[in-house]
């Protein structure tokens, strides 16, 4: 049996050695990240069949694991996917209105209303959000959880849950995808 494969989709300017996607892809087996063209001048249609081609490549359905804007890359390409993934798990969403929404990132909003068309299955999706997020709120986390049928789990004040937060290979957010590798 293959381990199910992880797909890591990070946000504007890539994930840096110290992320615990980094961390992740370095020292775990089937984790790959899905790579950009221009990882400073994000175009969500670009980004978005990034995702699809790397999805479409994966041996079984992967599981998703996006930061930042990889979230909103994640929730436009399940909006209008036409294969399955196993999970999705959107970290630190970012709220495309909000003040400090990079402003070379073009095409994100208006936010999906949902993750899915009928009939696709996304066995499980899960929204984690920090109460001190600079680019995001916990009510806009709350409402694209809401919207996207998604699991919200509320990880307290962990600012934009990447490497300044100080997380180092984030042993919970492993132990998420571990369980659901295991499904």
């Amino acid at each position: 049996m293959t381990t199910r494969p992880v797909l890591l989709v990070p946000g504007i300017y890539n994930s840096g050695p110290l992320h615990w996607q980094s961390l992740w892809q370095t020292q775990h087996a089937g984790v790959a990240r899905v790579e950009q063209a221009d990882w400073a001048h994000p175009v969500c249609a670009d980004w978005v069949q990034a995702l699809d081609d790397a999805i479409a490549r994966a041996p079984q359905p992967p599981i998703v694991v996006a930061h930042s804007l990889g979230c909103l890359v994640a929730a436009h390409w399940a909006s209008r996917a036409d294969r399955p993934v196993h999970a999705l798990l959107l970290v630190a969403v970012p709220a495309p209105a909000g003040p400090n929404f990079p402003a070379d990132a073009k095409g994100f909003a208006p936010v999906p209303t949902t993750l899915v068309p009928p009939g696709q299955p996304v066995r499980r999706a899960t929204l984690l959000s920090s109460t001190n997020d600079p680019y995001s709120t916990p009510a806009f986390a709350a409402r694209c959880a809401t919207l996207w049928a998604a699991e919200h789990r509320e990880v307290g004040p962990l600012g934009h849950i990447n490497a300044d937060s100080g997380l180092g290979d984030w042993p919970e957010g492993w132990a998420l995808v571990q369980r659901w590798r295991a499904a």
